[in-house]
């Protein structure tokens, strides 16, 4: 698997914690020092920690000073990823037609994972959207 396809599997991965936490500071601002669990009180300790070092590592999310973790642009974008994928998700009722936020997300980019671009692709996934990320995190990452 390329670092592309690595980047976008993780982006992806099973479990909610790095949807969930990407989502949740660029939706409702910086999680202050010590307060990751109370703001996410439905995932592990493990989820909590994999989710932020994940977050970190990949340049999706820092802690400016005394603020506690914030997203940064690359994080932000991340998100708008995040969101599009669950919309076209529910417009097509996808996996399932009730289906929570993190799966329609892991869902779609699990297709874009796997689409080819092309004609045969599937209409009005958010594939440019997708690209543009993994452009900024791979210039980011070397």
């Amino acid at each position: 698997m390329n670092s592309r396809a690595q980047l976008c599997a993780t982006l992806a991965s099973p479990g909610p914690g790095l949807i969930r936490l990407i989502t949740e500071i660029d939706d409702h601002g910086p999680i202050p020092p010590g307060a990751l669990a109370a703001t996410l009180p439905d995932l592990t300790e493990h989820h909590l920690r994999q989710a932020h070092s994940q977050a970190c590592a990949l340049g999706l999310a820092h802690h400016p000073h005394g603020i506690g973790l914030a997203p940064t642009t690359a994080g932000s974008a991340l998100a708008d990823l995040y969101h599009a994928a669950a919309r076209w998700a529910r417009r097509c009722n996808r996996p399932t037609p009730v289906a929570s936020f993190t799966d329609r997300a892991q869902y779609t980019l699990d297709l874009l994972l796997r689409a080819e671009p092309g004609p045969d692709a599937e209409v009005g996934l958010p594939r440019e959207l997708l690209d543009h990320l993994l452009d900024t995190a791979e210039r980011n990452c070397h």
